[in-house]
C-alpha cells in the first residue's frame, strides 16, 4: 500500500560526455538481476549537467511490465498534467480475473487447444546440429527490402496484411529446412486486445502455439493457412504457463519423446506499416530490390538466452529486417542461414510467379 523508491542524482564530472556517463548508469542497472521479492520494478536515475537535468535513465523489470506496457506507462507520464481516471485493468484485477470463474474457463479452452496441438505435431524440428567452434550463443541478421515488396505485393493480392505473408514465409522455410511438416513456432501474442488490457501498464504478452501445415499448397494458400492458424494463436495465448508447461510435458512423456516448441517468431513491427495509399509493388521492383539486401553474421558473441532459436522481424515501411539469435548446440549455423535465406526466396518467388508453391511434399 505504501514504500519508498529511490531516483538517484548523477552529476557529470567536469570534461565528461553526459551521454557516455548515462549509458554507464544504463549498463550498471542492466548488468545486475532484479530482486524480485524485494525489489520494486524500476531502478532509475537523473544525469545532471552543473545541476541542470540532462538524462532520464530508467530500467523496468520484464516480469513488471512487457513492451506494450512501457509504451502505455510512457503515455501515462506524458499526460501527467491533464491525466484522467486510470480505466485500464490493474495488475491486482488482472490476476482476480484470471483466478474467478471466468478466467478458470477460458484457460481450459485454451490449455485444450495446445493438448490437440501437442498430440498431434511432429516431436522434433531441426536436426541435431554437430559441433560447433566457439561462440555458442550467435546472431545472423538479414536485411531485405526485396522481401517487404513481395510481401505487400503477395498481401495486396490475396487480401491479408503482410504479417500473415511474412508467418507463411517462416513456415515455408522452416519446412524446407527441416523437413518437418506442419510447421510448429511459438508467437508471441500481446493479448491487449482483451477487454481492459489496451493500456494496462502490466505484462499481458505470451507464446502462443502456432501450428501451419504448407505441405502441397501454392504459396497464397500458405498465406491463407497461415492466417487462420494465426487468428487460433491469439485466441488461445493466454493461460496459466505452470498448468500449460505441465500439459506439455505430461504429453511429451506420453509419446515417449520430447516435443520440440523451441522455435520464436515475433514479428515487432506491431502492425503492418505499409500505406494503403502507396501503389502496389510490381514483379519488377520486387526483381530490382534483391540487389540492395544482405545477410551477415554478428561480429560478438549473443548474450546466452533461455530460446534457442528466436526470430526477430523489424524493419520500417520499405525493408524487412529479420535477426535470428540461436544456441549452436540446438541448431547448426548453416540451418539457421539456409532458414534466412528460404524465407526470402519462398516470397520473393510468389511475387514474381502467382501460382508459385511451397516446395514442400
Amino acid at each position: 500500500a505504501a514504500g519508498e523508491i529511490m531516483l538517484e542524482l548523477v552529476d557529470v564530472p567536469a570534461g565528461q560526455d553526459p551521454a557516455a556517463v548515462a549509458e554507464r548508469v544504463r549498463d550498471g542497472y542492466h548488468r545486475v538481476q532484479f530482486e524480485y521479492a524485494n525489489e520494486w520494478p524500476v531502478r532509475m536515475a537523473v544525469v545532471r549537467v552543473d545541476g541542470a537535468p540532462v538524462y532520464l535513465v530508467a530500467l523496468y523489470c520484464h516480469l513488471a511490465l512487457d513492451g506494450f506496457g512501457l509504451d502505455a506507462l510512457l503515455a501515462d507520464v506524458a499526460a501527467l498534467d491533464g491525466a484522467g481516471p486510470v480505466t485500464a485493468s490493474q495488475p491486482l484485477a488482472q490476476a482476480e480475473w484470471e483466478t474467478g470463474p471466468a478466467g478458470q474457463r477460458h484457460n481450459e479452452r485454451t490449455l485444450r487447444y495446445w493438448n490437440r496441438q501437442l498430440r498431434a505435431v511432429p516431436a522434433s524440428r531441426f536436426s541435431a546440429p554437430a559441433d560447433c567452434p566457439p561462440p555458442r550463443f550467435r546472431e545472423i541478421q538479414a536485411h531485405s527490402p526485396a522481401l517487404d515488396l513481395a510481401a505487400r505485393l503477395i498481401a495486396a493480392r490475396t487480401g491479408v496484411d503482410t504479417p500473415a505473408v511474412l508467418l507463411a514465409a517462416s513456415a515455408t522455410a522452416l519446412a524446407r529446412v527441416t523437413g518437418n511438416n506442419p510447421s510448429v513456432m511459438l508467437i508471441l501474442v500481446n493479448n491487449r486486445f482483451r477487454a481492459g488490457f489496451a493500456d494496462s501498464v502490466s505484462t499481458v504478452s505470451q507464446p502462443g502455439l502456432c501450428v501451419i501445415d504448407v505441405a502441397g499448397a501454392s504459396f497464397d494458400e500458405a498465406v491463407a493457412r497461415a492466417w487462420r492458424a494465426s487468428l487460433n494463436t491469439y485466441k488461445y495465448a493466454y493461460c496459466d504457463p505452470v498448468q500449460r508447461d505441465a500439459l506439455h510435458a505430461r504429453i511429451s512423456a506420453e509419446r515417449g519423446e520430447e516435443i520440440d516448441i523451441s522455435c520464436y517468431f515475433n514479428d515487432r513491427r506491431m502492425q503492418d506499416p505499409a500505406d494503403p495509399a502507396d501503389p502496389v509493388p510490381t514483379a519488377a521492383d520486387v526483381r530490382a530490390a534483391l540487389r540492395s539486401g544482405w545477410r551477415r553474421w554478428s561480429p560478438t558473441p549473443f548474450e546466452p538466452t533461455s530460446e534457442p532459436f528466436f526470430v526477430h522481424v523489424s524493419g520500417a515501411a520499405g525493408t524487412v529486417d529479420l535477426r535470428v539469435s540461436l544456441d549452436t548446440g540446438y541448431v547448426a549455423p548453416a540451418d539457421a542461414e539456409a532458414y534466412l535465406r528460404e524465407f526470402e526466396a519462398s516470397a520473393v518467388a510468389a511475387a514474381l510467379d502467382p501460382a508459385a508453391t511451397t516446395g514442400v511434399p
